[in-house]
Parts: structure tokens; sequence; C-alpha cells
């Protein structure tokens, strides 16, 4: 299976009170994933816009930052990330992304099932 780049669904959605909108480029949908996962894409955050703190059951969603600097919320704890950087939310903990820099913050975003 090839998914070409210009037949990748794109939207742009509100994350749970986070200020702005990401803007999302769906790299597989869930039928890609073989049944272990629900989202396979890339996430890209305008200045200022975040995903907001959401909290994660039965799976994990892990975000590598491709470009730009944000702040992260794991678990009630921030801390600064920035392109290269990866980020774990385990079942049963919360997240949130915020983008602090002046450019884009793009990732990859992967939610895999844990049951």
């Amino acid at each position: 299976m090839i998914n070409r780049a210009n037949d990748l669904e794109c939207f742009e959605k509100e994350l749970f009170g986070g200020p702005g909108a990401v803007h999302f480029t769906k790299i597989v949908n869930e039928n890609g994933l073989a049944g272990k996962g629900r989202l396979f894409n890339i996430g890209t955050l305008k200045p200022g816009c975040a995903v907001g703190n959401h909290k994660h059951n039965g799976e994990i969603e892990i975000y590598y930052i491709l470009e730009g600097e944000g702040l992260y919320n794991d678990n009630g704890v921030e801390a600064p990330v920035k392109a290269g950087d990866v980020t774990v939310c385990n079942d049963g903990e919360s997240h949130a992304l915020l983008n602090t820099g002046s450019t884009d913050l793009k990732m990859v975003a992967l939610i895999l099932f844990t049951k």
C-alpha cells in the first residue's frame, strides 16, 4: 500500500479546550494500523496554539517533534520540547502541548491501544 501525499486527508480541529486549532494530515487511517491503534497523523500547531490537556485510557500517545518548539505538560509537569524530542503519554496519564515558539510546531502523533 502506498498513500500518496496528494491523497492524504487533511483537517483542522480544536482539541480539548486548547487555544486555536491543530492542522492534521492523516498518514494512515485506523484501518492502516491493523487494529493496534487509532491515530497516526502529522499535526501542525501555529504559534500560541495548543492541544489542551487530556487523559488517555486504554491507549498511549507518542509525539515526535519534527519542527519548532513548545511546552509539554506531562501529568502536570511542564517541560520545553523542540525538534527531535519524543514524548510518551502512557495509559492512564494526561498530557498537553503548547507552541511557545514564533514558527509552526510540527509533530508526528501516534496513538496505540494497550489492550
